[in-house]
């Protein structure tokens, strides 16, 4: 050989390994689909914010008729079975309150004429059944602002996997359909990733319970427990 022809023989000699290497890292086709399962269970536990309001000339007038108002709520909470730790304050607000009357020049004048405290309590009851008496006494001891609901599950893990069996198990299907369409077998699974879906609040307005003269009615229904995946299948 040639003396001016060895280096071009040596980077061939180099580049082949290269390439044939670079040909093996290659990934195998493959094909990734999505799948959804949901899964139904029904609430054991209700989630309500009680907000108690009261007015009065001073900033501290407001707050004692409101700190009565809500040790009262609280103490009913208690004695309906609500344990210490599943109740806790969400906030509490002073707000002065001003009228408003128009000027001659077009400007209008404020005068302070009271100051509302709001304070809010959240309360985590265990026994749904007992929801609606539980409002009932915190209207009649005090609660007449805000308010909410939401119904939820304190252990959800079972219902959770039942819908992420179910997705995956849709995953799959839509798979083995796509492979055969496309005249290809599938292989093993490369990876899998999962997002839940908690269930939406379901609200209720405090007005719908104001000035309530017997047990509020309340339905929980149920929750719907959402999971989506995406599998990566190899084809061969």
């Amino acid at each position: 050989m040639t003396r001016h022809l060895l280096p071009i023989a040596l980077a061939a000699a180099v580049a082949f390994p290269a390439l044939a290497s670079a040909a093996d890292t290659q990934p195998p086709p493959r094909i990734i689909v999505s799948g959804g399962g949901e899964a139904t269970v029904a609430p054991d536990m209700a989630i309500l914010s009680l907000s108690v309001m009261r007015e009065a000339k001073s900033a501290r007038e407001a707050l004692d008729a409101n700190n009565d108002a809500m040790a009262a709520v609280i103490a009913a909470m208690k004695s309906a079975g609500v344990a210490e730790r599943d109740l806790q304050t969400a906030g509490i607000q002073i707000n002065p309150r001003y009228n408003y009357t128009n000027k001659a020049d077009g400007s209008q004048e404020a005068q302070l004429v009271a100051y509302q405290v709001t304070n809010t309590l959240s309360v985590r009851v265990r026994n749904v059944d007992k929801t609606g008496e539980i409002l009932d006494k915190a209207v009649s001891l005090g609660v007449n602002q805000g308010g909410g609901i939401a119904f939820t599950n304190d252990d959800p893990k079972a219902t959770i996997t039942e819908a992420r069996k179910k997705a995956v198990a849709d995953a799959m299907a839509k798979a083995k359909t796509l492979a055969e369409a496309a005249g290809v077998s599938l292989g093993k699974v490369i990876e899998i990733t999962d997002q839940n879906i908690a269930p939406a609040p379901m609200p209720m307005a405090a007005k719908s319970f104001d000035a309530a003269r017997s047990a509020v009615p309340v339905q929980a229904g149920e929750n719907s427990y959402n999971v989506q995946v995406t599998v990566t299948f190899e084809l061969k």
